[in-house]
């Protein structure tokens, strides 16, 4: 049932106090006055029933948020983080019903991430450790030998269990802050040509086109999580990219809004519109199995974000531009 709450304009839960106060004895006085033909006693009953229904009526809507607040507590106690508190009142209770009602949105949002988390985690780590398995299982049952071409598979299929442990790792620390930014002024040419030296391997070799204009171009930030940034992008780059088509990597300054702009283009299929936001969010890969593990872009947000910048898909011919914007105040 919801109880009148005549007070709720009011802004200072005090005033509501003394107005209950007041209108109390106001009622009664009116009231012991009304009936002062009657004999002292009955006055003096009906004015005190009076001002107790009205104190009643006045007091249940005052609190009736906190009672609220309390069966909500209750429920969030069992998992029900969807309880919210009516808040209609601008006074103190009023600003608790409010603070509480977004604690409870903040506690929804965390619950729900837990569980997709939980469930994301579940399906990567089960794909993989059922073809570990699988080939283990053969070559235990005689079905298959352990030679080199077996061995391979199975070390694939654990560098990818340790790989999205390590994305999880990462991501985690970035989340919760735990990495603290060690900004330093270093020459972005040079410092390019390291990332790709160590992402290209002989079983994996990349072709990547660094632009960087102009020449000497230095960046302020910390090297080793903007290394871990263009790692990412530049690995899902090539993932993506048409097979026959480098990378490219170009960087420039905007000198208006004084920001270094790094772009990562590659010549695959893109990203719809609808989804270029999506894309950098936790296990989200646009449908695409790949083998990645979902969580090299939303690593790169967080890292981007750590420095104040922002990392965005944006408009291009042909394929997907990624553009990372970092302040370099």
């Amino acid at each position: 049932m919801n109880w009148p709450r005549p007070l709720d304009p009011l802004r200072s839960f005090k005033a509501k106090t003394g107005l209950l106060v007041g209108a109390s004895l106001l009622l009664a006085s009116l009231t012991f006055w009304i009936t002062t033909q009657w004999q002292f006693r009955y006055a003096l009953l009906a004015a005190l029933i009076a001002a107790l229904v009205v104190t009643q009526i006045l007091a249940h809507g005052m609190t009736s948020p906190l009672r609220e607040m309390t069966a909500a507590a209750k429920a969030m106690a069992t998992g029900d983080y969807s309880r919210r508190v009516r808040s209609t009142s601008r006074d103190e209770i009023g600003q608790l019903a409010t603070a509480f009602n977004q604690m409870a949105e903040d506690l929804e949002a965390h619950d729900r991430y837990r569980r997709e988390l939980i469930g994301n985690v579940s399906h990567e780590l089960r794909t993989p450790i059922a073809a570990l398995q699988a080939v283990l299982e053969n070559v235990v049952d005689g079905v298959e030998e352990p030679d080199p071409v077996t061995m391979r598979s199975a070390l694939a299929q654990t560098e990818r269990l340790g790989g999205l442990v390590a994305d999880l790792l990462d991501l985690s620390r970035l989340e919760g802050g735990a990495v603290p930014l060690r900004r330093e002024t270093f020459e972005i040419a040079p410092f390019l040509d390291d990332v790709v030296r160590q992402a290209s391997s002989p079983a994996r070799p990349l072709r990547v086109d660094v632009d960087v204009a102009p020449a000497g171009l230095r960046a302020v930030a910390d090297s080793a999580r903007l290394h871990q940034v263009i790692t990412n992008l530049v690995d899902n780059a090539a993932r993506h990219g048409a097979p026959d088509s480098p990378v490219r990597i170009r960087v420039r300054t905007d000198p208006h809004a004084g920001e270094l702009l790094l772009d990562i283009h590659d010549d695959g299929p893109g990203i719809a519109v609808a989804d270029r936001s999506r894309v950098f969010e936790r296990f989200a890969r646009g449908g695409a199995q790949d083998g990645g593990t979902g969580l090299g872009l939303a690593i790169a947000r967080w890292a981007v974000e750590l420095h104040d910048g922002r990392i965005e898909v944006v408009d291009t011919t042909s394929g997907c531009c990624i553009r990372v914007a970092l302040p370099q105040a």
